[in-house]
């Protein structure tokens, strides 16, 4: 039995860098850390659930934990999924 998942189990939080700020500001594309097996579309309906806004477009990557070591312990950062995600003209995502 496959349980759906909620708008808030999909997006987990903003990505908010100097770099992601500014594709807000020019391009009205906002980037937020996702859950790994969401794909675009749960994507798309999360965000347009959450924040009332029309999303355009849709762009995921993919990253892989780094291996790290402390003393002669080894282990990784884990996986993770990052969406970028284009809304429609007038409308705007608030972070704070």
């Amino acid at each position: 039995m496959m349980r759906t998942l909620s708008p808030q189990d999909i997006v987990l939080n903003p990505v908010i860098t100097e770099k992601t700020l500014r594709l807000a500001e020019r391009h009205n594309t906002y980037t937020f850390k996702v859950r790994p097996t969401a794909n675009k579309v749960q994507v798309r309906d999360a965000i347009e659930r959450l924040f009332g806004v029309a999303v355009v477009e849709v762009r995921t990557q993919n990253y892989i934990g780094k291996a790290r070591r402390v003393g002669r312990y080894t282990g990784s950062t884990p996986n993770w999924k990052k969406a970028c995600v284009k809304v429609k003209e007038g409308d705007t995502i608030e972070f704070y």
